[in-house]
């Protein structure tokens, strides 16, 4: 396996293993889908970090790969499993956040956005450059960068196929924190760890109100919140939660 993942007091660690550069060949797509399939259907999992192993997060997608695509058809199919993966990530109940460790071009960006939320290392490169190649990105990042930075800087970044610094990633929107290379896995799991240690319903609620809310208008996002708001409210977490805020205790959740 390409990817494979371990977990700790509820966090799973998703490492991508493609030497040198983790390139995403069809075999480590595949196998990241297979795998975050696993973490997500796994319950001692509560939130879910992907990260790559070596100097590189996800360097592009595999270019012999690439080089072997003769019909139409086949570059449909290449996009296809490319989209199953990066939809399996966002569609997931569960946090998903990516640690990028380093580079994290073309494919690699594709899936770091399709990521809830992203942390990079100060030493991270992120770009999209498959128009240098004579190509655009396949797997929905003409898609989900527009929609993260907006328009113009979404396409700046397309259609220059240029790199970009973590701080520069910052500013434009795209990453949720820059922090010191030898610091990424230490915040990244603090993050995780002060996610994992709410209620799981009130999490999967919050997830399903931003995701499906965002896909409509501002008044059907509305109705989807005050739906999920009333599931929690009589809840035996939503009980517990405010009781333990009276007692001025930690509340113990038990996801129901």
């Amino acid at each position: 396996m390409n990817c494979s993942y371990e977990v700790d007091d509820g966090v799973a660690i998703m490492t991508i293993d493609n030497p040198p550069m983790n390139a995403l060949s069809n075999k480590t797509v595949n196998d990241i889908t297979s795998v975050t399939l696993k973490a997500v259907a796994d319950p001692d999992v509560r939130v879910i970090i992907i990260t790559g192993k070596g100097k590189a997060f996800v360097a592009g997608a595999d270019i012999s790969e690439i080089r072997c695509i003769n019909t139409y058809q086949d570059a449909i199919n290449l996009t296809k499993v490319g989209y199953h993966m990066t939809n399996t990530i966002e569609r997931s109940n569960k946090p998903i956040i990516a640690a990028i460790n380093g580079f994290c071009l073309g494919g690699g960006l594709e899936l770091a956005m399709a990521c809830h939320m992203r942390i990079a290392s100060d030493k991270a490169k992120l770009g999209l450059p498959e128009i240098t190649l004579g190509i655009i990105p396949g797997f929905a990042g003409t898609q989900r960068l527009p929609r993260i930075v907006g328009k113009a800087k979404g396409l700046e970044m397309i259609l220059t196929g240029g790199h970009y610094t973590a701080k520069e990633a910052y500013e434009a929107g795209l990453l949720n924190k820059v922090v010191a290379h030898t610091d990424l896995m230490k915040e990244a799991v603090t993050l995780a760890r002060v996610i994992a240690g709410k209620g799981r319903l009130a999490v999967m609620a919050a997830m399903d109100s931003v995701s499906r809310g965002l896909e409509g208008s501002f008044d059907k996002g509305c109705e989807i919140e005050s739906a999920n708001f009333a599931r929690l409210a009589v809840s035996q977490d939503a009980k517990e939660g405010v009781e333990a805020f009276l007692a001025k205790r930690k509340p113990l959740f038990k996801d129901m």
